[in-house]
């Protein structure tokens, strides 16, 4: 942290075929050793894959996965006096859409199937519907957040 005021948020470059900020920060999270060319490949080619089985734009369809993945609370562990507490507290929107981004990935890279970027596809048309690995991660964090409501006096 800065002693000096807040460190400004740093704008990247969109991707080259949607021309998307969010498509590219997916990218960066898909990516592994460095290997964008192979991230991309994989991405577009599960973009192309979700056009032919939903029939619609895939851009929207991938932008929809991602707000329902998106948690709005999490917990985070807080130890006072002796016991460790999970409080609950609300996720920041870039936050929620980072950890929506990686639970995309890990639930896709979990399935069963041939390629990545089927499995990823799978997984984008799963989470646009409301099912799949990443909406079931969402919906365990906010029960859990729910349960430990009576410890979110701790938070500070």
């Amino acid at each position: 942290m800065p002693r000096r005021g807040r460190i400004s948020k740093r704008k990247g470059v969109p991707d080259s075929k949607f021309g998307s900020l969010t498509v590219q920060k997916f990218i960066n999270k898909l990516m592994l050793m460095g290997k964008k060319a192979t991230a991309e490949k994989i991405f577009y080619t599960a973009m192309d894959e979700v056009q032919k089985k939903s029939g619609g734009e895939p851009l929207a369809v991938f932008e929809k996965a991602i707000r329902n993945v998106t948690p709005l609370m999490e917990v985070k562990s807080r130890r006072v006096g002796g016991s460790t507490y999970q409080i609950p507290i609300e996720v920041s929107r870039d936050r929620g859409t980072s950890i929506a981004m990686k639970w995309l990935r890990m639930s896709a890279d979990d399935r069963h199937g041939r390629s990545m970027a089927e499995k990823l596809s799978a997984e984008i048309l799963d989470a646009f519907n409301g099912a799949g690995g990443a909406i079931k991660k969402r919906e365990d964090l906010h029960k859990t957040a729910e349960a430990n409501k009576a410890f979110a006096h701790f938070r500070w």
